[in-house]
């Protein structure tokens, strides 16, 4: 169990603390619904860990198969899409991976299919669309 402390502090905006690592996150609504959008808005911190969590969920892959690769470099772009009529919600997340090493690596499928099924993107609400495109280098 991980504990998170979150403080409203007004003007649409929180303070949160992982506890374990006393590391702070700010967030505020976005532009489009009351906020400033001065930084994540809660659907945005949405987006940010599906794309975290398939380079970690990689990552993770490739050090319990032993297969002694450098993901360095690994990037994800994610474009996140809300509805357009209430109730305002996630509609699309689209990623983007890119992966600094040869299309032809014999680990290709297993790394992408770990990022598929990485933590988040098991726990996003099956309506959410998620649209994801892997990227090697050729």
């Amino acid at each position: 169990m991980v504990e998170i402390s979150i403080a409203y502090e007004g003007g649409f905006h929180c303070f949160a603390i992982h506890e374990p690592s006393r590391a702070k996150l700010l967030t505020d609504a976005p532009k489009d619904n009351f906020g400033k959008g001065e930084a994540f808005s809660p659907t945005d911190l949405t987006a940010t860990s599906l794309g975290v969590c398939m380079l970690t969920t990689m990552a993770i892959a490739a050090a319990k198969l032993s297969l002694d690769l450098d993901l360095s470099g690994m990037r994800a772009i994610v474009r996140k899409h809300m509805t357009a009529e209430p109730p305002r919600r996630i509609q699309r997340l689209e990623v983007s991976v890119k992966i600094p090493l040869p299309e032809t690596l014999p680990s290709r499928a297993t790394l992408e299919e770990a990022a598929l099924n990485c933590p988040v993107a098991l726990s996003l609400h099956p309506e959410i669309e998620k649209a994801v495109t892997f990227s090697w280098r050729s």
